[in-house]
């Protein structure tokens, strides 16, 4: 049955070109123009957030594509107050397509007195009158318990298996999945099981908070094509030491994949530096141009998968459809011919 209601999308300031992917995307598919709703998204001369929706969207299913990226705090704020103006124009249903879900690596409490931020974020954004959200790779998957509204949380894995598969033809005898740490194991074996390869884990234990005292390979990785698979990397001072572990472990070359290139402070410059022959990252977070200038730096696109998961949501089909091969690899056909 044809839904009554048109998908339309919108974006604030986080990752407007990812925005525009989707968009262009989304007008392929469907074969009408489907650009991003004119509205403006502005501050005022203290900071505050202002936003205006120049086109009607009553009625409408709304798309708000907005990471909550560096800077968190703005582009939260303007997160939620792109909602609130959709919910007020009698928007049929609001869902946040946040490719990067800030604040996820705050899922629970460490120490006495320190908050759950990622609850009171998702407490924010229900509040705002989103319906949905839709995500990809959360830092920790049962934070889609702390909705009380359905949360798609989409995975890059069957994207870096379907990269590995073409970068790596006729090696994938050699490949070895690594996870960075024990808490990421299950994350680095979807990707090992995807393209039958095996898996090892570099154990680190920490003298304090954001120090790595001691790292151990767990596995035997001795002339070993290495991939360190993680959700996130930020400085990237874990994955170079991870990656110059490997080798000297025996690894014959490390190559990294990292769903959400945060990236800040030194990250790119020890990347560039290290040992690692490449690390791929997604653009769920915008790239710099650093990033984009880096010689051992690429980026694979996630707006065709980000693209179908909104067709299908509307449509009132499957999304989960989307991590299985079949259906993947033909929006990623421009890219990746299959095996």
């Amino acid at each position: 049955m044809p839904t009554l209601h048109e998908p339309k999308l919108i974006a604030g300031n986080a990752n407007l070109p990812l925005a525009d992917s989707i968009a262009r995307r989304m007008s392929l598919y469907r074969g009408v123009d489907q650009g991003l709703v004119d509205a403006r998204v502005e501050r005022f001369n203290d900071g505050e957030i202002f936003v205006e929706v120049f086109e009607n969207v009553r009625g409408e299913d709304m798309f708000i594509v907005q990471p909550t990226s560096n800077p968190a705090n703005d582009n939260l704020m303007e997160l939620l107050i792109i909602a609130d103006a959709l919910r007020r124009s009698s928007a049929q249903r609001i869902t946040a397509v946040i490719p990067y879900f800030g604040y996820a690596r705050q899922d629970r409490r460490t120490k006495a007195r320190t908050p759950i931020s990622a609850k009171l974020v998702a407490n924010m954004l229900t509040g705002a009158g989103i319906e949905r959200v839709l995500t990809m790779d959360l830092h920790a998957a049962q934070i889609q318990g702390f909705f009380d509204i359905p949360v798609d949380n989409l995975y890059a894995s069957p994207i870096f298996a379907l990269d590995v598969k073409n970068q790596f033809k006729g090696q994938m005898e050699e490949i070895m999945v690594v996870s960075p740490d024990v808490g990421g194991v299950a994350r680095a074996r979807e990707l090992a099981k995807r393209i039958n390869a095996p898996l090892s884990i570099v154990d680190k234990r920490r003298e304090k908070a954001g120090e790595v005292a001691e790292m151990t390979v767990i596995g035997d990785v001795k002339d070993k094509i290495c991939l360190i698979v993680d959700d996130m990397c930020d400085t990237a001072g874990t994955l170079c030491k991870a990656a110059q572990v490997l080798l000297d472990n025996g690894a014959k070359e490390v190559h990294s994949y990292i769903t959400h290139g945060v990236m800040s402070g030194p990250a790119v410059e020890r990347v560039t530096n290290s040992v690692m022959k490449s690390l791929v990252l997604t653009d769920t977070i915008q790239p710099t141009p650093e990033i984009n200038n880096a010689k051992n730096i690429r980026i694979v696109p996630t707006a065709p998968i980000f693209t179908q998961a909104i067709l299908n949501i509307w449509n009132g089909t499957s999304v989960s459809s989307l991590f299985e091969d079949k259906t993947l690899t033909p929006i990623y056909e421009s890219m990746y011919h299959g095996d």
